[in-house]
């Protein structure tokens, strides 16, 4: 498999950047894979129907009420609701809604007859159409206020209690003028409150054997609070007109007895639900990237600033003059290994470990150093050459850190010049891909990565 040089080097670089480990991952590591990983936004959200729970306070808004209103306070009632969007733009919502609980509703009076009192079993379900006002509310808002309106059914069986127990014996309250209520004897008692007369069946008031199912359109504002991507609290307030005035079994179509105002009843529902958004798919996802990004490209990883063919980050022998001919590390090559490159060395052929000068010649150093020893007075001139002399020898051998080329990775050095070289490298990572013998894992690859940076 060929490798361009481009993926190679990008090759190179996903192993320097993700170091793997065997078994345990320091934070560097995490910190290198968090790099080939990048969140997004989807652009294929399917949604999901959004179940909530809710628990609030019913107040009966009909003939039969207390002059004291408070949407606080009530009778108990649950909810549940399941919302679906109805719309590609997602401004509106279908939301199905079930409520159970009861209803309740007292009228105190001076006149006697007119002491009223009723509870009833209370279901309703329905469905509305919610609006949240999503176009003007701030992307991202904690807060969103809504409206929903909508037709629902509603279940009731009106109750009164009319009479209390003595002895197993049912005796009806007595309601006095002056707001007491007393037993036969004139005694002052107390409600029961066991409901347990039903209005439609006693027919007080000529209402005949009505319908307990009827219909209601509700009317919901309220606000929605964040807690999570998946989680909204509500806090809302429905107001339910009725198809019906007969819930508190008071209607303006009595016959005898006490007659109604001309107004359906009405009721109340003040409640806190959450909402969980259990099945929508993530709005934003991860994608594993094969390359890692970088905010900027450092340019110094592949400066040649002496045009000799190797990046300033792997050339020991920096600037030299352009166009000679270098070995794998970037230095010029110096055949009689006297320190001195061929294009300075003006005596190409010196013997093995001759000193020579700053030119290449060879020179006699004891007769030199002799020379100095002997003088009174030494020039900085003379002291600078003596110096590079010494250093001239040691000049092509500091280019190499010394440490062996492992056994099982002299085959990748292909000049045989003890150094493994970033070219070679890169054919290693080549022959990794095409199943070599020598790197059978990407621990190989690793483990000569470490040893290229140790020379």
């Amino acid at each position: 498999m060929n490798l361009s040089a481009f993926t190679r080097i990008g090759i190179l670089l996903l192993f320097l950047l993700v170091p793997f480990r065997l078994f345990a991952q320091d934070p560097d590591e995490e910190y290198y894979e968090s790099l080939l990983k990048q969140e997004v936004d989807n652009e294929n959200v399917v949604y999901r129907p959004v179940i909530g729970f809710g628990y609030g306070f019913v107040n009966f808004l009909g003939e039969v009420r207390s002059k004291k209103f408070n949407p606080l306070m009530g009778t108990p009632a649950y909810k549940i609701n399941v919302s679906t969007f109805l719309d590609s733009k997602h401004y509106f919502r279908a939301n199905f809604a079930l409520m159970f609980g009861q209803m309740a509703g007292v009228k105190v009076s001076p006149e006697p007859a007119k002491n009223l009192n009723f509870r009833t079993d209370l279901t309703t379900f329905g469905i509305n159409l919610h609006y949240d006002f999503q176009p003007f509310i701030k992307p991202g808002s904690l807060v969103t206020p809504y409206i929903s309106l909508g037709i629902e059914n509603v279940q009731f069986n009106s109750k009164s209690d009319l009479t209390y127990t003595v002895s197993g014996e049912k005796l009806s309250y007595n309601y006095m003028p002056d707001g007491t209520i007393r037993d036969g004897a004139g005694k002052i008692i107390t409600r029961d409150y066991i409901y347990e007369t039903d209005l439609r069946d006693l027919n007080l008031y000529g209402l005949g054997s009505y319908n307990q199912s009827t219909f209601a359109v509700p009317l919901e504002v309220g606000l929605d609070f964040k807690v999570s991507d998946r989680v909204i609290m509500r806090l809302g307030h429905s107001f339910h007109y009725t198809f019906t005035d007969n819930i508190d079994n008071i209607s303006s179509k009595a016959t005898t007895g006490i007659k109604g105002n001309k107004l359906n009843d009405m009721f109340g529902h003040t409640f806190v639900s959450f909402h969980f958004d259990l099945f929508t798919s993530d709005k934003t996802i991860t994608v594993q990237k094969l390359f890692a990004e970088v905010d900027s490209f450092d340019y110094t990883l592949v400066e040649d600033n002496d045009f000799d063919g190797k990046a300033d980050i792997i050339d020991k022998c920096l600037n030299h003059p352009a166009g000679l001919d270098v070995d794998s590390v970037g230095c010029p090559f110096d055949d009689d290994k006297d320190g001195v490159p061929n294009y300075a060395d003006k005596e190409p052929n010196t013997r093995l470990k001759a000193m020579v000068d700053a030119n290449g010649v060879e020179i006699n150093a004891d007769k030199l150093g002799e020379e100095l020893a002997s003088r009174q007075a030494i020039s900085r001139s003379e002291v600078e050459s003596f110096l590079m002399m010494q250093r001239a020898r040691m000049r092509y051998n500091m280019g190499k850190s010394g440490i062996p080329i492992p056994q099982r990775y002299k085959r990748l050095d292909r000049d045989n010049d003890g150094y493994i070289s970033f070219d070679e490298l890169l054919d290693a990572i080549d022959e990794f891909f095409d199943g070599s013998p020598d790197l059978k894992s990407a621990k190989d690859i690793y483990e000569l990565n470490d040893f290229f940076f140790a020379q």
